[in-house]
């Protein structure tokens, strides 16, 4: 592969702090702390009460060390990409580097994924009684289950929808429907497919990335957004794919704000298009609008937005005309999730809980970029008006963005628990803030990440 004339050296740390080791250090240890808090509040409050509803607070999962295929697959990719991600991600061209990046992001999915086996960590995570594929056949005709959906989504309706299903508007469902149809049935396509298109999220976020901010901000996110703890949950997780689908919504809107591809308004209809049915996949996937105003706060321009809002309207017309009604299938939902394990769960416990489960998820290093991005934030802020902010301001700003909509789900109490797989599409967006961090700990940090992943998917068996 053809490479450009670019070292490490050139990639030094952005403009923002190049002092500040301790207190990222410190950052990384408060998320240590508020784990070990959440654990141990978890384990005293729930072994009595059983209202948790997880086995293993904060995250839903059992302790249970073992071994897979992907025990020895796993370190490998992490080793590669700690050892040579960030020469590459400096020296190899743009197409390269994101090609890469997916390549190496598929690898880290793949291999974490195996450490559960083939079977139990994706041929069958898709098929447990509260999945998608468990209703396959009662979409034989797709039309009338479109209009029958919502009078199943109750729990004391005949045939109620398994939880997950319930839980989504039918889009996620249609999704295996058609893989079905196509010839790619069962569990073990739907869990490849979720894979493959969920590690395309990391290509998004450093297309937006590069659009926003610049190119050598993107390259320095880059081996950070690949090697991040949350590649547990993306292994054959229905999330995973909603969040590849989020992110490249945003990612068109950026190139199109920017004018950085070749049709713009072509961009601007698919972010359009992808933001529309991301609403479809998951009723708090709408908070995405929050990043999606970003993008055009911080390119200073409602150019795309006419585009955008037609693209938008597509999915949701065509549900509506099918006969789903989103806005009473989400008031149902509400009940249902007060039916069941969101009606015992405490929000006083995972207001803050959940939080935990986002630090595991996120890892060390984008703790202390975190650190560094709430630092700098209200110097960010004050550069909107006009129109000066840097690189690292603009990096600051969108990484705000999805801390604030992930804060949003954590507010509205409908996101109590299994946060560290419902709120992928968010942490997303918070993993780039790693490219604050100074270029001589890069390793170290990296290492961080994926000790902290090796350890949970080797000593947890993480389920949802």
């Amino acid at each position: 592969m053809k490479t450009v004339d670019r070292t490490e050296q050139t990639v030094e740390p952005l403009p923002v702090r190049h002092s500040g080791h301790l207190r990222d250090l410190a950052a990384a240890g408060a998320g240590v702390v508020l784990v070990a808090a959440a654990v141990l509040v978890g384990r005293a409050f729930d072994d009595p009460l059983r209202t948790l509803v997880v086995h293993w607070p904060p995250l839903l999962a059992h302790w249970y060390p073992h071994v897979g295929p992907g025990t020895w697959a796993a370190p490998a990719v992490a080793v590669a990409v700690i050892a040579h991600g960030p020469v590459l991600a400096a020296r190899l061209r743009w197409r390269g580097l994101l090609l890469s990046s997916y390549a190496a992001s598929l690898a880290w999915v793949f291999s974490l994924a195996l450490i559960d086996g083939w079977h139990r960590g994706i041929a069958e995570r898709l098929t447990t009684k509260h999945e998608y594929l468990r209703v396959i056949g009662r979409f034989d005709d797709i039309g009338a289950a479109l209009r029958g959906f919502n009078g199943h989504i109750l729990a004391g309706q005949p045939d109620n929808w398994p939880a997950h299903v319930a839980g989504h508007p039918p889009a996620s469902t249609l999704t295996f429907v058609l893989l079905d149809r196509i010839g790619l049935g069962g569990g073990a396509w739907a869990g490849v497919w979720c894979i493959v298109t969920g590690a395309s999220a990391v290509v998004a976020v450093l297309v937006t990335v590069r659009a926003l901010a610049d190119e050598d901000t993107a390259r320095r996110a880059a081996p950070f957004v690949v090697l991040a703890p949350v590649a547990i949950w993306a292994g054959a997780s229905a999330d995973g794919y909603f969040t590849a689908v989020a992110a490249w919504s945003i990612a068109l809107s950026a190139l199109a704000a920017t004018r950085t591809v070749r049709s713009p308004a072509a961009a601007a209809l698919g972010a359009g298009l992808l933001y529309g049915l991301t609403c479809y996949l998951s009723y708090g996937l709408t908070l995405i609008a929050l990043p999606l105003l970003t993008v055009l706060v911080l390119t200073r321009t409602a150019r795309p937005l006419p585009l955008l809002a037609l693209g938008a309207l597509v999915v949701p017309a065509a549900f509506t005309l099918a006969g789903f009604n989103w806005w009473e299938a989400y008031h149902l939902l509400v009940e249902r999730y007060y039916q069941g394990a969101g009606g015992v769960r405490p929000y006083g416990y995972w207001v803050w809980a959940n939080l935990a489960c986002t630090a595991i998820a996120i890892g060390p290093a984008t703790l202390a970029g975190l650190r560094r991005t709430a630092a700098d934030a209200p110097g960010a802020v004050r550069t909107l008006r006009t129109g000066t902010a840097v690189p690292s301001q603009r990096l600051i700003l969108l990484v705000a963005a999805g801390f604030l909509a992930l804060l949003a789900a954590d507010l509205s109490g409908m996101s109590k628990a299994e946060t560290e797989r419902i709120w992928q599409p968010f942490m997303l967006w918070l993993l780039p803030a790693a490219a604050l961090l100074p270029v001589s700990g890069r390793r170290g940090w990296l290492t961080a990440q994926a000790v902290v992943a090796l350890a949970v998917n080797h000593l947890l068996w993480t389920g949802w």
